[in-house]
């Protein structure tokens, strides 16, 4: 449920990091690997009770309750913007399949749909597959963006999730580490001492 116009992220921990939430009226990025966790966060933001959501599916298979887009062109999905939380899984795939300039019309699109409903829509980017300066034209556009990210030490991964953009809020100045666990993401309350 939508407090103090944020939108509740159904990750433990991030709420409080982020200062309450995605804003809503906003576009959200989501950037990382496929193997980061990236599609754990965004289903626990589509699964969040109440106000309801929509899950574009283009990447992987149709789960229950999700929308099959894997044959839709960029310009159908406003159709489909209903409710108050909104995925898009994934940006990566329109800017393959339809081009960057598509992609970014899609952005502006979803922009202006998510300001006129106070919905918050957020798109998955797969790094390392796109050219930096169209990184950079999508991360223009985004109210928020959060990197996923995975750090090896010796004998063990630590997951860190960093937040590089966040409209209207303060953005923290240290990554922040998390687990993946049955249930999705998990911020950790304890940091690696070195």
């Amino acid at each position: 449920m939508q407090k103090n116009g944020k939108q509740p992220t159904g990750v433990i921990g991030l709420d409080a990091v982020i200062d309450g939430g995605y804003p809503s009226g906003s576009v959200v990025i989501i950037n990382g690997s496929p193997l980061s966790g990236i599609d754990h966060i965004a289903r626990q933001f589509w699964k969040v009770e109440g106000d309801g959501g929509i899950y574009l599916m283009i990447d992987s298979d149709v789960e229950e309750g999700m929308v099959d887009a894997r044959t839709l062109t960029p310009d159908a999905f406003p159709v489909y913007y209903q409710g108050r939380r909104i995925i898009i899984d994934s940006l990566s795939s329109l800017i393959l399949n339809f081009g960057i300039d598509d992609a970014l019309r899609c952005l502006l699109l979803a922009r202006k749909q998510a300001i006129r409903d106070e919905s918050t829509i957020m798109f998955l980017l797969y790094n390392n597959i796109h050219k930096p300066e169209d990184e950079n034209r999508i991360f223009r556009i985004a109210d928020v963006v959060l990197e996923l990210k995975a750090v090896t030490f010796a004998t063990e991964v630590e997951r860190q999730l960093a937040v590089h953009k966040l409209r209207q809020t303060n953005v923290p100045k240290r990554l922040i580490p998390f687990n993946i666990t049955d249930k999705g993401i998990e911020l950790s309350t304890t940091s690696r001492v070195v």
